[in-house]
C-alpha cells in the first residue's frame, strides 16, 4: 500500500508491503529551493559507477549527497563507486552501513567520507549522538534514505528507480540547489562520454589547471591512462582541427579518443606527467639537449605550409594584443595614460622588421609547460588550439622566453644561432624581429598577469612581472627598437613595491602578498 505523508523534509510517498515493511520512501514536491538539474535514463550499472566517479573528482569538504530510492535500487552501488574512486589505491571495503547507520573512510585526497544509511534511524535524535550534523561541514557525506533523517539543506538529491519498460535499468533524478549545484548537468555528460568510451571504471582526478578557463582531468583503469578535456561548449572545434593536422604530420599531438564536441569535452591520449618543465627542474644538464629538440620541432613544423584559416598574428593584431598592457599595467602600477604609443611604435616596427617574411604556423603558447618530455619519441604537444600564422620568431620567442623560469643566455643564443642555420633566414633581420616579437609578447604578457589579478582575483602571476620586465629590457636594448623603448617612457618597472600596489587592487586579496 502507499501512503501519502506530509513532513517538514517535503511530501513524500511511502511504500509497505502487505506485512507493513517499509519499501521505499519517495519523493513528490521538494522545497522551492530544490530544482531540476538532469534526468538519465537506461541507466546501467556500469553508467551508475562511472557517474560517481565524476563525482568523486569533483565533490568538496561540506558537500552532501542524498541517496534516494527503493530497497535494491542501486544506493550502496552509486556509493561503493565513489568512495573507492575517491580513494584510488588506498580503496578499502566497503560494506553497506545498514546496521551500523554510518561508516567513516579517510580521504587521500584531504577530508573525510561519511557514507550513512538512515533506514534504521529510529529517532532523528539519533543524528546528533551519531555525530552526522557535527562531519556534515567538513567532511563529505552520502546518505542513504535521507527522508528518515529530516531536511537537509543544501544537498544534492539522486533519486534512483528503476525503468518502467526495463526494471533491470535505473533512471536517476537530480534536483537540488541550481546556485550551488549548478555544474551538475556537465558532470552528467562527462560520465555519459566516459560510459560511452568504456572508461567507466577509471578513477578520475583533477590535473592542476592553468590560467585558461579549460580544466583536465587523468583517468587511470588499471594499465590504461587517458585525460579528459573539460572547455567550453563548442569550443573545441579548433582543437580538433589542429590536433588532426598535426598527426597527421607526425607531430607528437595526443590521438582524440572520444569527443562530445558541443558540450566542449574531449577523451584525450595522456602523453605523461613529464613536462619539460620538470624536467628541467629536476636535470637542469638536459637543458641543451631539450632545447635544441624543441628548435629542430620549430624548423620542422616551419616547413609545411600552415592551414589557411587560422588567425594571422600580423602587425595589426600584434599591435592590437599588445594594447592589453597599455590598458591594464600602467595605470595599476601608478602611471595612469601612459603607454598609449606603444601599439603604434610596434605596428610601425613590425612594418620595417617583419612584414616582408613569409608566415609559418605557430602554436603560440609554445614553452616547458606545453611540452611533454618523451625522450627518443617526439616531443608532446599540449594547447595548441589558439595556433596561428605569424612570423618564424614567434614561437622560438615563445620557448626561449619564457615567463615562469630562467632560461641561460647561452642556450638562449645557441638556439636562435640553431634555427638561423638551419632555416635559413637572415641573421641580421631575424635577430631584429627576434627582439620586436620578444618585447611585443612580454608586453602583453605583462597587461594579461595584471588583467589577472585585477579583474580575476588572480594574483599569483604578478611574482612572474620582474624577469618579465627584464626580458622587455634585454629585447629593447636592441639599436632597432628605439622608438619602441621610447613609447615605454614614464612607466615603471614592477618593483616590489609596485608588484603589492598591484596585488592591493586584487578583488580577492587582503592581507595576501604575491609570492617572490
Amino acid at each position: 500500500m502507499v501512503m501519502l505523508t506530509i513532513c517538514h523534509a517535503g511530501t513524500i510517498h511511502t511504500t509497505y508491503d502487505g506485512t507493513g515493511f517499509l519499501v521505499s520512501v519517495e519523493t513528490v514536491s521538494l522545497k522551492r529551493h530544490m530544482t531540476l538539474l538532469s534526468t538519465l535514463h537506461d541507466v546501467d550499472e556500469a553508467m551508475t559507477s562511472t557517474l560517481a566517479h565524476v563525482f568523486a573528482a569533483i565533490l568538496s569538504p561540506g558537500d552532501t549527497l542524498a541517496l534516494r530510492g527503493q530497497v535494491g535500487s542501486g544506493k550502496t552501488h552509486f556509493a561503493r563507486a565513489f568512495i573507492r574512486a575517491r580513494q584510488g589505491d588506498f580503496a578499502e571495503d566497503v560494506p553497506s552501513p545498514t546496521f551500523t547507520l554510518v561508516q567513516t573512510y579517510p580521504d587521500p585526497m584531504g577530508t573525510e567520507i561519511w557514507h550513512a544509511d538512515l533506514y534504521r534511524l529510529g529517532d532523528i535524535g539519533e543524528l546528533v549522538e551519531l555525530g552526522l550534523e557535527d562531519a556534515m561541514p567538513e567532511a563529505i557525506t552520502l546518505i542513504e534514505w535521507p527522508e528518515k533523517g529530516g531536511d537537509l539543506p543544501g544537498a544534492l538529491s539522486l533519486m534512483i528507480e528503476p525503468e518502467a519498460e526495463d526494471p533491470d535499468l535505473r533512471r536517476i533524478t537530480l534536483t537540488g540547489d541550481p546556485v550551488r549545484w549548478g555544474m551538475v548537468p556537465r558532470l552528467v555528460e562527462m560520465a555519459k562520454l566516459l560510459h560511452r568510451a568504456g572508461w567507466d571504471e577509471a578513477r578520475i582526478v583533477p590535473l592542476a589547471g592553468d590560467a585558461s578557463a579549460r580544466r583536465y582531468f587523468r583517468l587511470t583503469d588499471r594499465d590504461r591512462r587517458a585525460v579528459l578535456m573539460d572547455a567550453a561548449p563548442g569550443s573545441c572545434g579548433a582543437y580538433v582541427g589542429m590536433t588532426q593536422w598535426l598527426r597527421h604530420r607526425d607531430f607528437g599531438a595526443p590521438e582524440i579518443l572520444a569527443t562530445n564536441e558541443p558540450e566542449g569535452l574531449l577523451l584525450l591520449e595522456d602523453l605523461g606527467d613529464d613536462l619539460v618543465a620538470r624536467v628541467l627542474e629536476d636535470n637542469p644538464a638536459l637543458g641543451p639537449e631539450i632545447y635544441a629538440r624543441l628548435t629542430a620541432l620549430l624548423v620542422d613544423l616551419h616547413s609545411y605550409a600552415p592551414p589557411d584559416h587560422l588567425l594571422r598574428l600580423d602587425g595589426e593584431e600584434l599591435a592590437r594584443q599588445v594594447g592589453l598592457f597599455a590598458e591594464w599595467y600602467p595605470a595599476a602600477a601608478g602611471a595612469p595614460g601612459k603607454g598609449t604609443d606603444v601599439a603604434e611604435a610596434l605596428l610601425a616596427l613590425h612594418v620595417k622588421l617583419c612584414a616582408d617574411v613569409a608566415p609559418v604556423l605557430g602554436l603560440r603558447d609554445f614553452h616547458a609547460e606545453n611540452v611533454i618530455w618523451r625522450g627518443a619519441a617526439p616531443l608532446g604537444l599540449l594547447d595548441f588550439q589558439d595556433a596561428v600564422i605569424t612570423h618564424p620568431a614567434y614561437d622560438l620567442v615563445s620557448g626561449l622566453q619564457d615567463a615562469r623560469r630562467d632560461i641561460p643566455a647561452e642556450i638562449e643564443e645557441a638556439e636562435i644561432a640553431h634555427y638561423i642555420a638551419t632555416s635559413g633566414s637572415d641573421p641580421e633581420r631575424f635577430r631584429a624581429a627576434y627582439a620586436l616579437l620578444g618585447a611585443q609578447r612580454s608586453l602583453r604578457i605583462m597587461g594579461i598577469f595584471t588583467r589577472l589579478c585585477l579583474r580575476d582575483g588572480k594574483p599569483r602571476y604578478l611574482a612572474f612581472m620582474p624577469r618579465v620586465w627584464q626580458m622587455i629590457r634585454r629585447n629593447l636594448a636592441h639599436p632597432a627598437l628605439g622608438p619602441l623603448a621610447a613609447a615605454l617612457g614614464g612607466i615603471p618597472e614592477p618593483t616590489s613595491e609596485i608588484i603589492e600596489r598591484i596585488a592591493r587592487q586584487c578583488p580577492t586579496l587582503t592581507t595576501t602578498r604575491p609570492a617572490s
